[in-house]
């Protein structure tokens, strides 16, 4: 029996790197033009905080519906109906998912606790960037690298573009415990990392490194001390 130090991540993998980029493949053209409201509901995102009022409810709502549905689509046609069918995991990866949905309409549609404003601070400006990132430049990285057009993962349908976005949409919400919602992007976002890297894809740095950076942004800042007043 080989020793338990001479196994790698690529010992663990349950598919091929051809098998897991083709299954994007398929899964675009089955669930096609689903991908066109899913790009507008990113877009509409950023819209709604930039012309929407400070912390209302009314927008957090909103973008948290979008979110969750997000969250809800990928765990039920991505990883139930797919990506399942490649991995042993994927059945308890989508009730995750599942749940991070639920979260999400719990703590921003139920209780109306998630409200989102157009960042002011350092953080917030992060999280737009890194949201903005996870639409617009993340889905560029695969074809960049020589993958195929048809492979390309988007927000709203895909897990890792919709993991990022939700974190660095997190960043720009006003809401007690944000870590609860974090805990489930993050956590994706190093199980991708590690997926990828075992498959040893150049880009397998990319998913985790958005989850760290929005994980340093959300901590709290100490303030400076004061002097005493004499």
């Amino acid at each position: 029996m080989s020793e338990w130090w001479t196994y790698h991540l690529s010992n663990f993998l349950l598919f091929s790197p051809r098998t897991y980029y083709r299954l994007f493949e398929i899964y675009n053209a089955a669930i096609w033009p689903v991908q066109i409201p899913a790009i507008a509901a990113g877009v509409t995102i950023p819209a709604l905080l930039r012309g929407g009022t400070a912390a209302s409810r009314v927008l957090g709502r909103a973008i948290s519906v979008i979110l969750a549905a997000c969250w809800l689509f990928v765990a039920v046609a991505f990883h139930a109906k797919r990506y399942a069918t490649i991995n042993t995991f994927g059945i308890p990866i989508a009730w995750a998912f599942g749940i991070e949905a639920a979260l999400l309409i719990g703590i921003g549609v139920v209780a109306g606790r998630l409200t989102f404003a157009w960042p002011a601070g350092l953080a917030g400006r992060v999280g737009l960037g890194i949201f903005l990132f996870a639409l617009v430049v993340q889905p560029l990285v695969g074809p960049l690298l020589g993958r195929s057009w048809r492979q390309i993962e988007l927000f709203g349908v895909s897990p890792d573009p919709t993991a990022v976005a939700t974190l660095g949409m997190l960043l720009t919400a006003r809401v007690r415990r944000r870590w609860l919602l974090m805990t489930i992007p993050v956590v994706w976002c190093a199980v991708t990392g590690l997926t990828l890297f075992a498959m040893k894809a150049p880009d397998f740095w990319v998913t985790p490194l958005a989850a760290v950076l929005a994980l340093s942004a959300s901590f709290p800042k100490p303030r400076p001390a004061t002097e005493p007043v004499p």
